[in-house]
């Protein structure tokens, strides 16, 4: 090959030359001439980071200190069928040497009407803070080019990890060029679609297994749920709740499960849940003595999840347990009876008020059954919901989050001690036995703290 060799030379403006040169050798010699504020380019490490992050899986061989450093035939370009799955999990070491192994993955495969490969991998979740984004890493021909892919992978997918390659998406990558790409738009719709699918055969086919998985996949499948309707209409049929006793439901298992005895008289199915199951303890107790079922739903999107359900699902209700009195979460239309005059209603009622008078409450005297405590702190439902959503990032409900703890006192007409305090005489004894009653009812729901707190074991320990 008598083929002259080329010399190309530009000092990084627009401008360049191209001379003939001699070359003994055939190949490529980059030489670049660093300026004094990038000499760190000169140093090992930096050198050689940057060709890991670039060109890790480049189509052809790199060495650097004549040691090849990069793997040419990464298993997202082989077919799955050729693959075990040791071989998923050795790539998800080496994409994540530190992580627990992955729950499972999903190998993306296609080539019309766009080219699309990859592997996403549900990764293990403890708790909620170890959920970390821009794990997914974008490359068009095997060649690195960022692990921005939102608008790419679905918002709800980006929790998840793993790798995607596509020579179809443009490599403008800013977010208006991505909105605008008819290919991005079907890429985002394929995952979405591929997930559901796959979420879909591992329950029907080892549902026991699923189960087991779902406290890691579940905030997957309830973000998704709320963020894209497509998603959710496949979902449903999979998605999960748990109640206290640790029982998996399908929504449809569980709206057979409550059809019975948690209807109310507008016939809706009212869902109770429990977001504390130690806290709200109490509560849960009675519910299950009255013969209803409890969910546990402690995850951060929950409330999120509750919101979106209850207007996806007809004639449904989601109520705290602890919402309310057990006996009025459920209006069943039938009343129980009070003990108490109306004269001494108001009395008790006016007691608990004085007792109070500094604190954001609403107190009422309710005919409750005698079996319940003498006093309950609950928290509108509406309200309690709105604040915690403005915690987890609620669009628009900042003010909910602003506002402070207020909350109803629901007095027990029917309890033995309520009428003990309505027959009292003395005033100073009436208001020490609401205090202390009062006292134990904040106490239960966490709303006693300070020098509250301090005075109410004082008095405790003398026997008030």
């Amino acid at each position: 090959d008598k083929s002259e060799a080329a010399k190309w030379i530009c000092d990084g403006s627009t401008e360049y030359s191209i001379s003939a040169a001699k070359k003994k050798t055939r190949g490529t010699d980059i030489i670049l001439h660093i300026a004094e504020d990038s000499e760190e380019f000169l140093e090992e490490f930096k050198l050689k980071s940057i060709l890991e992050k670039y060109g890790k899986f480049l189509p052809v061989e790199i060495e650097f200190n004549e040691k090849v450093i990069n793997n040419p035939n990464p298993i997202w370009t082989k077919t799955p069928a050729d693959l075990t799955d040791e071989d998923y999990l050795k790539f998800y070491e080496e994409l994540y040497p530190f992580q627990e192994k992955p729950l499972f993955w999903i190998h993306l495969n296609v080539d019309y009407p766009f080219n699309l490969t990859g592997i996403l991998y549900f990764p293990k979740v403890k708790n909620e803070m170890q959920l970390q984004r821009e794990k997914i890493s974008l490359y068009s021909r095997q060649v690195f080019i960022t692990d921005e892919v939102k608008d790419i992978v679905p918002e709800f997918l980006m929790l998840l990890h793993g790798v995607i390659d596509s020579p179809d998406i443009p490599l403008n990558v800013s977010r208006s060029f991505l909105q605008a790409d008819s290919n991005v738009k079907k890429i985002n719709s394929y995952i979405t679609k591929k997930v559901a699918d796959k979420l879909q055969e591992l329950f029907k086919s080892d549902r026991p297994a699923f189960e087991e998985k779902f406290a890691s996949i579940g905030l997957f499948v309830k973000y998704g749920m709320i963020s894209d309707e497509k998603f959710m209409e496949k979902a449903k049929d999979f998605c999960l709740v748990q109640d206290t006793a640790s029982k998996y439901f399908t929504l449809d298992e569980y709206a057979e499960e409550v059809q019975a005895a948690q209807t109310d008289k507008d016939g809706n199915k009212v869902y109770l849940y429990t977001t504390d199951q130690e806290q709200q303890d109490a509560f849960i107790q009675s519910a299950s003595q009255k013969g209803y079922s409890v969910l546990k739903m402690d995850n951060m999107i929950d409330s999120h999840f509750i919101n979106t359900i209850e207007t996806k699902i007809e004639k449904t209700q989601w109520k705290r347990v602890d919402a309310d009195a057990v006996d009025k979460l459920i209006d069943t239309g039938i009343n129980l009876e009070a003990i108490l005059t109306d004269a001494q209603k108001e009395s008790v009622k006016k007691v608990f008020e004085d007792t109070l008078q500094d604190k954001q409450k609403i107190v009422a005297v309710e005919a409750m059954s005698p079996d319940e405590l003498p006093a309950i702190v609950t928290q509108n439902e509406f309200m309690r919901r709105m604040s915690d959503m403005s915690k987890t990032g609620g669009g628009g409900m900042g003010m909910f989050g602003a506002m402070p703890n207020t909350y109803n006192i629901t007095i027990n007409a029917n309890h033995p001690l309520i009428s003990k305090l309505a027959d009292m005489k003395s005033e100073d004894e009436q208001k020490a036995l609401a205090k202390q009653i009062s006292d134990l009812a904040l106490l239960s729901q966490n709303l006693l703290t300070g020098s509250d707190l301090t005075a109410f074991i004082k008095r405790t320990v003398g026997g008030f």
